[in-house]
């Protein structure tokens, strides 16, 4: 069974830095597509951004694009999210998921009940 573990998450000011980091195991990590989801207080999840088997093919929400980067490391296992310019509407939980597709240029799927694994989540708080 694949597992996630995320960590990295914290509080941060508005304007700030983090990133967060997912590691996979129990599993072959380069059969999959890694996303990143988050979920505010009271709402539904969302989707944050994905990537490919490779690394090399990308996609992201509107309100990430300019502002988080996503990257992997298949040798050592593990997702990042880059986030840059922290505002305090992107406070929630962040997740990792898991999406088994090896593709080079991924097949984008922002729907969370799709994905097969997910990590038990990181908080993020930015504060203004």
């Amino acid at each position: 069974q694949v597992q996630l573990r995320e960590s990295g998450g914290g509080s941060v000011q508005a304007g700030g830095s983090l990133r967060l980091s997912c590691v996979f195991s129990e599993g072959t990590f380069s059969n999959y597509a890694m996303a990143w989801f988050r979920q505010a207080l009271g709402k539904e999840r969302e989707f944050v951004a994905q990537i490919s088997w490779t690394g090399l093919s990308t996609h992201y929400a509107d309100s990430a694009k300019g502002r988080f980067t996503i990257s992997r490391d298949n040798a050592k296992n593990t997702v990042y999210l880059q986030m840059n310019s922290l505002k305090p509407e992107d406070t929630a939980v962040y997740y990792c998921a898991a999406d088994r597709q090896r593709r080079d240029v991924i097949v984008v799927v922002t729907t969370p009940k799709l994905y097969d694994y997910w990590g038990q989540g990181t908080q993020v708080t930015v504060s203004s």
